[in-house]
């Protein structure tokens, strides 16, 4: 290598270089050109803050009432006319399956009398009349006519009673 290629080599580096740093220098002239404009514009106007309600107290006036979280003890005539299961009663057939396991399957007129059929979870087919027992909540039955049962059950109230409750049959056709 002569003298006068590394001398030519050095004079390319540098003019490399100047230019290379001119182009960052325009950048750079660009970036605060932007810069300066984006200062010089009018403020945006900002939005108020919303107003702040003040707080008004409230005062719980129903401390002498009776709770609504606590139930309510039923009054001594309501134990005397309290609904209650006849745990001395004779059980009958179709008191071992639940109402929603039987179906209507009909009814039948028998020496003058109106007979439910209801075929249980057994798969036969049962007579019922009014008066009859089924279900396992202590339902007697109160009414059939062509195309249902009338049943009312005694039932838990969750107070520690118990509540009548109407429950039906109805003929599956």
């Amino acid at each position: 290598m002569t003298v006068h290629h590394k001398h030519l080599r050095t004079l390319a580096t540098s003019a490399l270089a100047l230019l290379w740093l001119s182009g960052c220098s325009t950048d750079m002239e660009n970036l605060q050109a932007q810069v300066a404009e984006i200062k010089s514009r009018p403020g945006e106007r900002i939005e108020p803050l919303p107003e702040i309600k003040a707080y008004e107290g409230f005062v719980y006036n129903a401390s002498s009432m009776r709770s609504p979280f606590v139930p309510s003890a039923p009054t001594r005539s309501d134990v005397a006319n309290a609904v209650r299961p006849d745990s001395k009663r004779t059980r009958e057939f179709l008191e071992q399956f639940p109402l929603d396991t039987m179906s209507m399957v009909g009814t039948l007129q028998l020496q003058g009398k109106n007979f439910g059929l209801v075929q249980g979870k057994d798969g036969l087919v049962h007579r019922v009349l009014p008066g009859n027992f089924m279900g396992q909540n202590d339902g007697r039955v109160v009414s059939i006519t062509p195309t249902r049962i009338s049943i009312i059950e005694i039932v838990p109230d969750g107070l520690g009673g118990y509540i009548e409750r109407p429950a039906a049959l109805a003929l599956n056709e």
